[in-house]
């Protein structure tokens, strides 16, 4: 099946921009390309973007981000072993408008974030006409924890379909976000343990976002997954809970062979007020059910001149069931993430 959805090749043109959702990410993602002189820099400005992965892979949870927001360009990994539940993270920033990323961000694009002072460097590169992207980690070992370090290959001509929706969040507020699933090869090494990736069973699911958000508060419920089925056919879900605008495209959606099917008005449940309480998730339409059992959570607040940022993810595993139109598959202790923030801007 492949993606009902319009090809896109610019997401904003001088006194427009297209909504909804994508055939694939357009080669031009930048916001402000809506608007011309003063306008077009004040909300180049606005612009909250980042570029992340979360990695699958039966021994560990792992995330990373490289995120330009301005008044403060940052990136931050971790890396928690799924036995024992040991965290190892590291954390970089940088001056805001130090951290490049690209427009044309899959074809020949290059993310780089280095903090020298902390033995941090996290690099991207984006080749999707060769079919293969690249991460790059070294991350010096510190008095509190062992160094990071290894490369990882993602196939992107065998990857998911590819999820790209632009929507209103009301008022000034937009989003665009571009996601997939991607197998992953390679290796990543921590301290002198060394975690490899086989691409027939682990993935990084790409995050990207171009946002401008508004301007007092945002906040959203977010989470994924991914697994092959008996098959090997990628399968997999990303789902949210934000305010927006009414009747408005968003971004959840269920993966299922050669489609990124659309989702909408998905429930976060928590079974109880303590911080690692499972979380039952459901769409309306009943396509995703989910139960997701939190094995840690990872805890960022950080608080600004003017700006705020209360952010948790938690790491565990997800079971349930996923439905097609005219299909369904059952899993079982998928690994994935789920998180919340709040933010003031």
């Amino acid at each position: 099946m492949s993606q009902p959805y319009p090809a896109v090749d610019v997401l904003a043109h001088p006194g427009g921009r297209a909504w909804g959702r994508f055939a694939d990410r357009p080669r031009s993602a930048r916001p402000a390309a809506e608007f011309a002189g003063i306008r077009a820099r004040f909300e180049d400005w606005r612009t909250k973007e980042w570029v992340g992965f979360t990695l699958i892979h039966p021994e560990v949870f792992s995330s990373m981000i490289v995120q330009e927001a301005k008044y403060l360009a940052s990136s931050e990994l971790y890396v928690i072993d799924a036995a024992t539940r040991e965290l190892v993270e590291a954390v970089g920033s940088m001056r805001g408008g130090t951290t490049d990323l690209p427009d044309d961000l899959l074809h020949g694009g290059e993310v780089r974030f280095r903090d020298p002072k902390k033995g941090y460097r996290l690099e991207y590169d984006f080749d999707e006409a060769n079919g293969r992207h690249e991460i790059r980690i070294d991350i010096a070992a510190t008095a509190s924890g062992p160094g990071i370090s290894g490369a990882l290959a993602l196939d992107a001509a065998s990857a998911s379909a590819p999820l790209a929706v632009s929507f209103p969040l009301g008022g000034a507020a937009t989003m665009f976000t571009y996601k997939r699933i991607l197998p992953a090869s390679g290796s990543i090494a921590i301290g002198a343990r060394r975690i490899d990736f086989d691409p027939a069973r682990d993935f990084a699911i790409i995050d990207e976002h171009r946002s401008h958000l508004p301007y007092w508060h945002a906040r959203w419920t977010w989470g994924t997954f991914a697994f092959r089925s008996p098959e090997g056919e990628i399968l997999g879900a990303n789902f949210a809970d934000r305010p927006q605008a009414r009747g408005s495209e968003e971004e959840s959606a269920l993966w299922v062979p050669g489609l990124a099917a659309p989702l909408a008005d998905v429930t976060f449940t928590p079974a109880s007020t303590d911080p690692l309480a499972p979380v039952a998730i459901r769409s309306a339409d009943g396509r995703l059910e989910a139960a997701f059992t939190p094995r840690n959570r990872k805890r960022s607040k950080h608080q600004f001149v003017v700006a705020s940022i209360d952010y948790f993810q938690m790491v565990g595993t997800y079971s349930g069931t996923i439905r097609d139109e005219d299909r369904e598959w059952s899993f079982e202790d998928v690994h994935g993430v789920c998180e919340s923030m709040a933010m003031r801007s």
